[in-house]
């Protein structure tokens, strides 16, 4: 994953064995810039830290990866669920 971006911005990656594992690709037309992107990868086989700002979550049909460190994981507290679940 070597995408350069600029200021917070965070990247990701899907990476399926399959395009039998991709399950919904929707781009809308027209005033919604909104992107949706669903598959499986599959039951998950480890998840794992490469070079300390990637999380790698493998799975037996593809690969998830996200550019997060492992220090900004935190366990979500009561307020910050319901928080999340409003948006």
């Amino acid at each position: 994953m070597q995408i350069k971006t600029s200021g917070k911005e965070r990247v990701f990656s899907v990476e399926l064995k399959s395009k039998r594992n991709l399950k919904n690709i929707t781009l809308t037309s027209g005033s919604s810039d909104n992107v949706l992107v669903e598959g499986t990868i599959g039951e998950l086989l480890y998840a794992t830290f490469k070079e300390g700002i990637i999380l790698e979550v493998i799975g037996k049909n593809g690969v998830l990866r996200v550019d997060l460190q492992e220090n900004e994981i935190s366990k979500p507290t009561e307020q910050n669920s319901t928080e999340v679940q409003k948006q």
